[in-house]
């Protein structure tokens, strides 16, 4: 699939934090966006993109499914101040990793308070990193067996998204479609909405006490 995403340059910045034996590579974007707000909400949180956030997300979420040795830190709660959704809940910022490294979202506050500078670093992805997967493979998730769905939490202000690469991938496609194709469709329909709707948690169907359904919504603004 041709996608206009893959070898976009991304500055990021990339930090190693060392908490007891462990080390953490974290890496975030060197310009955070200015216009980006992501807000706890009454299904999950709510993320309000333009242009350029949508296209740092789902850049984001690329290099986390591909990096299962990365946390992948957007710092989105000071862009807050200019989000037109401001009826929404607390802001949040975002984290994806993956559930290898067995990072609890309880020591996230340790980790972000030890970042640093960061050492600068270019991102660039290919076009495989947002497949079109087949209707089969969303098909699975809907069974009460299925047990690889992203996981979240809220912590230090951060909602939290762990999973495997294919728990991303199964995503991935919408959220290419939000930084793709939004900007276009609303720049002919304006009042359209245009969004992807993330599941996090368990099914739906099949609620877990342990594991609550949730949803993130991330709707192209302007």
């Amino acid at each position: 699939m041709v996608t206009r995403l893959a070898g976009r340059a991304w500055p990021v910045l990339v930090s190693t934090v060392r908490l007891g034996d462990h080390r953490y590579r974290v890496v975030r974007p060197a310009r955070p966006p200015v216009f980006a707000a992501l807000r706890e909400g009454r299904l999950g949180a709510q993320f309000c993109v333009d242009k350029h956030s949508a296209a740092m997300f789902a850049l984001a979420w690329g290099l986390a499914a591909r990096s299962p040795h990365t946390i992948v830190h957007l710092p989105l709660r000071a862009s807050a101040a200019v989000d037109p959704c401001s009826w929404w809940g607390r802001p949040l910022d975002l984290v994806l990793l993956h559930h290898s490294l067995a990072f609890p979202p309880s020591r996230w506050k340790e980790v972000r308070a030890r970042l640093g500078a960061g050492r600068p670093h270019t991102v660039t992805l290919p076009a495989g990193t947002w497949p079109s997967r087949p209707v089969a493979d969303h098909r699975r998730t809907w069974h009460q067996e299925y047990r690889d769905h992203l996981l979240w939490s809220i912590a230090a202000d951060t909602l939290v998204l762990t999973g495997s690469r294919e728990a991303y991938e199964l995503r991935a496609e919408q959220i290419r479609e939000l930084a793709e194709d939004c900007p276009a469709h609303r720049a002919k329909t304006p009042d359209a909405h245009c969004c992807a709707e993330i599941p996090m948690g368990g099914s739906r169907r099949f609620p877990q006490v342990h594991r609550p359904y949730a949803e993130l919504h991330a709707q192209y603004c302007r």
